[in-house]
């Protein structure tokens, strides 16, 4: 007797393009091992709606969902970035692992309902206390990261947790200031929290364990190439590059080289590494990312939130170059938003319509196929496409909705993407499981209420003061 689950879906979008009556079967695993089209015979259970790919999310800061608005108030002459992070460093210094676990399981959950089926979470905060030894520090560590991993389990989101190394505060060797200090560890303490959650990961699917650098000004070349010598096959490997303009000259002071030039030249960058912003990159940079298979990892809504600057995405395709896209600070938890805005600024730049596509090409379409498939490189997880030997990650737009109304196939991403919104996901499956059906999460109603909770705990001092 088969253990698989099979469901027949009216259309599917797989690799080659649409199909329709596509049934696809899934292990007990949560792996697609069967897809067949045209198949109507099949016994299945129906899933109405259009079934596509769910999108990997590769840039997360989990615990600056909680801040999302705060920091709308101009704060003088020259409000930006470098004031942003102030108020970012105060909400990190009040963030307990109770606290960071309900905060990522609201947002997972979230990101769920809009279409995100597995996330990369960028993790530099690694302490909330004075540790009282290096034992302890190591404790502290592990259950921050613990926090994250138990999230994504109750919210049903695939991780890729990304313990980040943050040791300086600018080039230089310039030590963390006060507030940094709960980010930074020393290279032999953040190979040891690596090793330890290796062999966690290794029992589930849905985790995986990769690499972050937090960028070149906070992780000096020599530690950087100490980790990079520990990091194993295949692993994905994150970095924040070349953001801020001021981080480029800072870096162009010091090692006579700009921020991507000189990681290109210095670290063995590959398929498997995600350069997380690159916004102020040249022609040659992009080249050189292009010919090393480096995924950019493009965050338009908190990129322009923070007034980081346009990304030249025409020059990147341009050079054969690939992106994937993230949520970054979750000013905005929606895909199809990240990939209208990437459009849409090359639009405003060039003043002319479908600037990321050619002629007779789907817009919606080849932003949602490349960022899944570039995405789903640096999770390090067999994610981003409805195909045998991949998890099955499925997200059903309701072609119910009057806004697929009179759509042909073809139309229904271009749809979704440049006029949809979350309503659009009706049901979200993720590894196999049902986790949101008729847009509602499974576990929504005891997350929200641990989230409203620990905010009231973390923020009441802020009211009272």
């Amino acid at each position: 007797m088969s253990m698989q689950s099979r469901y027949r879906f009216a259309c599917a979008w797989l690799p080659d393009g649409w199909h329709r009556n596509v049934v696809i079967s899934v292990d007990p695993a949560g792996d697609i091992v069967d897809v067949s089209r045209d198949d109507t015979v099949t016994t299945a259970r129906t899933v109405n709606g259009a079934a596509i790919p769910g999108m990997p999310n590769v840039h997360s800061h989990a615990f600056q969902r909680a801040m999302a608005g705060l920091t709308e108030q101009r704060g003088g002459n020259d409000d930006s970035f470098w004031t942003w992070r102030e108020a970012m460093y105060d909400v990190a210094s009040r963030i307990t692992p109770e606290c960071l676990n309900a905060i990522a399981a609201q947002l997972y959950a979230d990101m769920l309902k809009a279409g995100y089926t597995s996330v990369c979470e960028f993790h530099y905060l690694h302490s909330h206390v004075e540790a009282s030894s290096e034992q302890h520090a190591h404790e502290v560590r592990l259950a921050m990261s613990q926090a994250l991993i138990d999230a994504a389990n109750t919210a049903g989101i695939g991780l890729t947790l990304l313990p980040t190394l943050y040791q300086t505060a600018d080039f230089g060797g310039a030590p963390p200031t006060e507030r940094q200090r709960q980010f930074s560890m020393q290279t032999r303490e953040y190979l040891d929290l690596l090793g330890a959650l290796r062999q966690s990961s290794q029992r589930s699917a849905q985790l995986e364990i990769g690499i972050a650098l937090h960028s070149l000004r906070a992780v000096p070349p020599e530690s950087l190439q100490m980790v990079l010598q520990s990091r194993q096959l295949g692993q994905p490997t994150h970095i924040h590059i070349a953001e801020q303009e001021r981080e480029v000259q800072a870096c162009q002071q010091h090692f006579g080289k700009r921020p991507i030039e000189w990681l290109l030249e210095n670290a063995p960058v590959d398929r498997h590494w995600c350069l997380v912003h690159a916004t102020h990159a040249t022609n040659a940079e992009l080249q050189g990312i292009a010919a090393s298979g480096a995924v950019v990892g493009l965050c338009p809504t908190t990129e322009a939130n923070l007034g980081d600057g346009i990304f030249p995405m025409e020059a990147l395709l341009a050079a054969g170059g690939v992106f994937a896209i993230g949520s970054d600070s979750h000013i905005s938890l929606s895909p199809i938003e990240e990939l209208r805005w990437l459009e849409y600024q090359a639009r405003l730049a060039r003043r002319q319509r479908s600037v990321l596509t050619s002629a007779g090409q789907s817009g919606g379409t080849l932003l949602w196929q490349r960022a899944c498939t570039a995405g789903a490189r640096v999770t390090g997880r067999p994610v981003g496409e409805l195909a045998v030997g991949k998890r099955a990650d499925v997200v059903v737009l309701d072609l119910n909705s009057p806004l697929f109304a009179a759509r042909n196939d073809t139309s229904i991403i271009d749809t979704f993407v440049f006029s949809g919104t979350s309503e659009s996901v009706r049901d979200v499956m993720v590894g196999g499981r049902w986790l949101v059906q008729e847009r509602r999460h499974f576990a929504e109603t005891a997350v929200s209420a641990g989230y409203k909770r620990a905010l009231q705990k973390m923020l009441k001092k802020e009211r009272s003061g």
